[in-house]
């Protein structure tokens, strides 16, 4: 059966409690300002093999390796200036790395989907001080069954993941509520993997150049790059203008759309229209409106920018074509 740890009331003690399940070789799912992660020691086979177990996760699907610095970071990947500058400017925070691997090892190579790089950084809060304890990097993919929505708040963990595992921290919900975003750093170039949780247009004000997007579904070179992904049982269909009778409802700003009485359950994510507020929720919400017992999920428009380009790429792959 698995056990909740209360984080909040006692960090101290559920940090403890953690670190002594970790190194016995079995994942926690732990809280980050993103989405909650199923933490597990990087330089451990069984541990590794047991998150790709729980998950379901393909082994050619690589993890992030969360550490608690850049002298931390500095052990398992090398860094260029640019690396450098963009880590100084957003770690801790959420942002990912995909850097040239320098470590090599059984666990990291799993870890690593046997690739030469790693994807790397350092999360705020409560986990951050959780590795900084544990003393070495954990891998912690979205604590959720592979391709499925992530989770957001503990309750989601157990109720997706039920007693695959040991111990779940419950450090409320996410202040962010949107996986990291990815950035690939090699040969003086940045390439954008995965647009999260921090804004693209902030990447770019840094290095003074856009970033090279690469499209998903061309094979992972980082985690989250599935074309078909953080999906609800549901089908979901976008840029609903209307709705159908038996759907469920998701809108985004102050207007409404025809025939939103039909709906089986409606939410907003955000009624003043703020992105901000939408991404912190948009987990969350699709978890409601699958709870619902819809048979599809309509979905009305995010504006493309800042952090809605985040919330449309995950949109986008949950809306998409599901393998067999």
């Amino acid at each position: 059966m698995v056990i909740v740890v209360d984080a909040q009331a006692d960090p101290e003690g559920a940090v403890r409690a953690a670190c002594q399940v970790l190194r016995s070789g079995e994942p926690v799912a732990i809280p980050t300002e993103t989405v909650y992660g199923l933490a597990g020691d990087i330089h451990n086979e069984r541990s590794i093999q047991r998150i790709f177990g729980i998950k379901a996760r393909p082994n050619d699907n690589p993890l992030i390796c969360h550490v608690a610095s850049i002298e931390m970071a500095q052990n398992y990947v090398i860094f260029d200036d640019m690396a450098l500058t963009l880590a100084r400017s957003f770690w801790p925070g959420p942002l990912t790395l995909v850097l040239k691997r320098k470590l090599a090892g059984r666990a990291i190579e799993m870890a690593a989907a046997s690739l030469p790089t790693l994807a790397v950084r350092v999360p705020q809060g409560f986990s951050r001080d959780l590795i900084e304890s544990f003393g070495s990097g954990l891998a912690a993919p979205s604590a959720n069954l592979s391709g499925r929505l992530s989770p957001t708040s503990a309750n989601h963990v157990t109720t997706n993941l039920g007693n695959r595992m040991a111990m779940v921290l419950d450090g409320g919900p996410c202040t962010i509520g949107l996986e990291s975003t990815v950035v690939e750093v090699s040969d003086g170039k940045c390439r954008l993997l995965r647009p999260g949780g921090l804004d693209v247009t902030a990447i770019q004000s840094v290095i003074g150049t856009s970033l090279v997007n690469v499209a998903a579904g061309q094979g992972f070179k980082s985690p989250g790059m599935m074309a078909s992904h953080y999906a609800p049982s549901a089908k979901v269909r976008l840029d609903a203008r209307q709705v159908f009778p038996g759907e469920a409802l998701i809108l985004f700003g102050p207007h409404s759309v025809a025939g939103a009485a039909n709906a089986v359950a409606a939410f907003n994510l955000s009624e003043k229209g703020n992105l901000k507020e939408a991404a912190s929720r948009l987990f969350d919400t699709m978890v409601q409106a699958d709870a619902s017992g819809a048979g599809t999920i309509a979905v009305t428009t995010v504006p493309c920018v800042g952090l809605g380009l985040a919330i449309n790429d995950r949109l986008r792959r949950s809306a998409a074509p599901r393998p067999l």
